[in-house]
């Protein structure tokens, strides 16, 4: 197993033992992050939005990850995520493809991508049904994430 592979592995074990800490040491200092709910988001986002989610799961998250390949620069690996989405009351299994380019042995880029309508019908049930699908809903859906993030990194003095 290459420094890459070993990388990923340490941080998904971090994330399944809610250790957003050593999940934090695995960026590089310039690192930035994407996904479908909380867009584009830099180092210091990404590391408020890490400990926020622990945070808020409330002991209910469980990660699984598997499918790691890496490369000299880059790598992928699968993750899913379990829990209850405290909103609404509902269960989520959200399975999870990950992209991530390295840099000094450190994950530089990390791109999380999902089916967010498929996301958003177990989260919010009968919305996300009718709902998920259009602009309108994904697009409130990712301004409550980023203010809650906001919100999250007011609190903690991450601003």
């Amino acid at each position: 197993m290459n420094s890459n592979s070993l990388q990923i592995q340490k941080f998904y074990t971090a994330f399944k033992q809610k250790d957003a800490k050593t999940m934090s040491s695995c960026y590089h200092p310039d690192a930035v992050f994407s996904d479908p709910v909380f867009g584009k988001l830099n180092r210091h986002e990404v590391e408020a939005m890490w400990h926020m989610l622990i945070e808020r799961s409330k002991g209910n998250l469980q990660i699984e990850f598997s499918d790691i390949i890496t490369s000299e620069k880059k790598g992928t690996a699968q993750w899913i995520a379990t829990y209850f989405f405290t909103a609404t009351n509902r269960n989520v299994r959200n399975v999870i493809q990950a992209e991530f380019e390295f840099k000094n042995g450190l994950i530089y880029k990390h791109k999380d991508t999902f089916d967010l309508w498929k996301w958003s019908r177990m989260a919010l049930g009968w919305k996300g049904i009718f709902l998920g699908w259009s602009f309108i809903l994904k697009n409130k859906i990712r301004s409550q994430a980023k203010n809650s993030l906001i919100k999250f990194m007011q609190k903690q003095n991450r601003t």
